[in-house]
């Protein structure tokens, strides 16, 4: 198993003590925002030195656009017609969370779907049970609104993908595209220019993957001979109909172990 928190590799070390309790093999991993050709991605370190400080500095420079990022997330939010929505809104939803100042689209989802004042708004019908997109509501409001090219959509300072790639080989990991049907989606063509960065693999089996999408993917890594790999993109509340594991994966589970032994070896 493997956690792979967004630009923070902090969770590592109780991960990899909880799997140890338990018999599961850990892999210390992160998954970092970054950029190619104007398009956000995400990539995933595996392997990682997870105490490293350029790991820490990742988070940091995220952290520091968080807040400003966030008042202007609520902005957009409140010119999308949802006026009754407030900073003590959001406060006391983050209060608990980590980074208290970084609210997500996820999290504007969630204060909005609970607030009587929207309970007819038609925005909001799609992400109410029985909606077209009620299966993951949080997260699919997030992308249908607050992702890049949306109408709340607030630009973040990412590093560029090369500069991720080279952190994460640095610090002894293999980094992996994370989910590309999602993040290259229509945009296809960038694929082989990413491949060409020194990617190791390819996130070919997720939770956002359909069959098609995942051999796609998964002859991409092929025929480049290089990682594929699988993960469930679970986000607990955020994705009530993701579980752990349900990545979709459609080759045997041996096949997938084998090409990691030779680079994990605790494996």
């Amino acid at each position: 198993m493997s956690v792979t928190d967004h630009n923070c590799a902090k969770a590592n070390e109780e991960a990899a003590k909880a799997a140890e309790e338990k018999g599961i093999t850990f892999i210390p991993g992160i998954e970092i925002d970054c950029t190619y050709q104007d398009t956000n991605f995400h990539v995933l370190g595996y392997g990682i030195d997870f105490w490293s400080g350029d790991f820490e500095a990742i988070e940091k420079n995220i952290d520091n656009q968080s807040f400003q990022a966030s008042l202007d997330r609520l902005a957009e939010t409140q010119i999308l017609g949802f006026w009754h929505i407030t900073e003590k809104d959001m406060w006391e939803l983050s209060k608990d969370n980590y980074w208290q100042g970084n609210w997500s689209g996820e999290m504007f989802a969630e204060v909005l779907l609970s607030m009587p004042e929207y309970a007819d708004h038609p925005l909001l019908k799609p992400y109410r049970p029985g909606g077209e997109r009620s299966d993951n509501p949080y997260v699919n409001f997030y992308w249908d609104y607050y992702s890049q090219g949306k109408p709340c959509y607030v630009k973040v300072d990412y590093p560029a993908m090369k500069e991720i790639i080279d952190i994460i080989h640095h610090n002894h990991g293999i980094a992996v595209i994370a989910h590309p049907g999602v993040n290259l989606k229509g945009k296809e063509f960038l694929l082989g220019g990413i491949l060409d960065l020194g990617i190791d693999g390819i996130e070919a089996f997720s939770s956002y993957h359909n069959q098609k999408q995942a051999e796609y993917y998964y002859q991409a890594a092929q025929k480049k001979h290089i990682f594929f790999t699988c993960g469930s993109d679970y986000h607990g509340k955020t994705k009530p109909s993701i579980g752990i594991g349900q990545h979709n994966c459609l080759i045997p589970y041996t096949e997938m172990v084998r090409q990691l032994q030779n680079t994990f070896k605790v494996l």
